[in-house]
């Protein structure tokens, strides 16, 4: 796709060229999936261009026309699986967290949201026969959640035979419990991790973006990005924009954030992993009162929701609350030194 002659499609020059590509726009697809308002507004051209340029740019990517429900099974059949390392969580979800979705997980402060993206950055980059990936992670960070030790932790809490393939995948000398080689495998789970913490709702929106370029620049590394985590979604949005008067501009910054991760997401099989706060609804008189925060935008935009609550002790109830074609359903699991634990 880096490939792609931009200067072929109308209306664009060499100038255009350089700005749609230092604007990210580098290939006909990523200007075929485009509104003309992000082209006009990245390229300096005018709408009218912008829509001619978008029209040429799909038809040069066979993007945007009908197909058969046979080629779309195909191009699902190369969907990843990323295992949560729980067989009944994974059951929950048909094998594990989508590549090419956007996956929500919510709950109250401390269900364990955050020691699920910490989890999935690790699982991602196992071989796909022990449930990853084989690729690195991007983690934005907007309420200071990302912590190495923690990492650190769950690499130790892996299967010994699992850290055995990891030192061998990854040329380091020893085995499961040496200290010198631990530490080296660490560093080396923690390299595939990129961490870049927002301080503000642009902030968060603009390493979205970063997000894409990066992904781009490692698509042809040994550990392509195949993980996208930002925990948490809305706390930057739910502080700055406050009352009703300023809800109709937080719903549309939240919903042009979602849509640009869920492009990483399809443009480059990655898997979005958001994690949500909640608010309780005091209307409610029967049954759980906790409600995600983000609206309908959050809820039509996210492919699977997950509702993370309190069980006994380091119990969490893990409860797929909407998905486009599996059942609602729970699952147990538990939050331990180690990670996370089958029940």
């Amino acid at each position: 796709m880096a490939e792609d002659d931009l200067e072929s499609l109308p209306g664009v020059g060499p100038a255009t060229a350089d700005k749609l590509t230092d604007a990210g726009f580098d290939s006909f697809q990523s200007i075929a999936v485009a509104s003309p308002g992000e082209l006009s507004n990245s390229a300096d051209v005018g709408d009218s261009t912008a829509a001619d340029v978008i029209n040429a740019a799909r038809e040069a990517a066979d993007v945007g026309g009908f197909e058969t429900g046979a080629t779309v099974l195909e191009r699902r059949e190369r969907i990843g699986k990323l295992s949560w390392l729980i067989d009944d969580v994974d059951d929950l979800l048909g094998g594990g967290m989508e590549t090419q979705s956007i996956t929500e997980v919510y709950g109250e402060f401390g269900t364990g949201k955050s020691q699920v993206t910490h989890q999935m950055s690790v699982n991602v980059q196992l071989s796909k026969e022990n449930g990853g990936l084989d690729g690195g992670a991007i983690f934005i960070d907007t309420e200071d959640t990302f912590r190495p030790e923690r990492i650190d932790d769950m690499i130790r809490g892996l299967d010994d035979e699992v850290i055995a393939e990891e030192l061998e995948r990854r040329g380091i000398e020893g085995e499961p419990g040496d200290e010198e080689a631990m530490e080296q495998l660490l560093e080396s789970f923690l390299d595939n991790i990129h961490v870049a913490k927002a301080f503000n709702a642009n902030h968060q929106m603009l390493l979205a973006e970063k997000a894409l370029e990066l992904t781009k620049e490692h698509e042809e590394d040994d550990w392509p990005v195949r993980l996208l985590c930002v925990d948490s979604l809305t706390a930057h949005f739910r502080a700055e924009y406050v009352g009703r008067g300023e809800l109709a501009e937080r719903q549309q910054k939240l919903n042009k954030h979602l849509h640009e991760l869920d492009k990483v997401g399809n443009l480059h099989n990655v898997a979005v992993l958001v994690t949500n706060q909640v608010a309780s609804n005091p209307d409610s008189y029967f049954g759980d009162p906790t409600q995600p925060i983000g609206g309908n935008i959050l809820g039509h935009k996210s492919t699977f929701r997950i509702y993370l609550r309190k069980s006994k002790g380091d119990k969490r109830i893990v409860r797929l609350v909407d998905a486009p074609n599996l059942a609602d359903g729970e699952a147990v699991m538990r939050v331990q030194d180690g990670g996370l634990k089958p029940e």
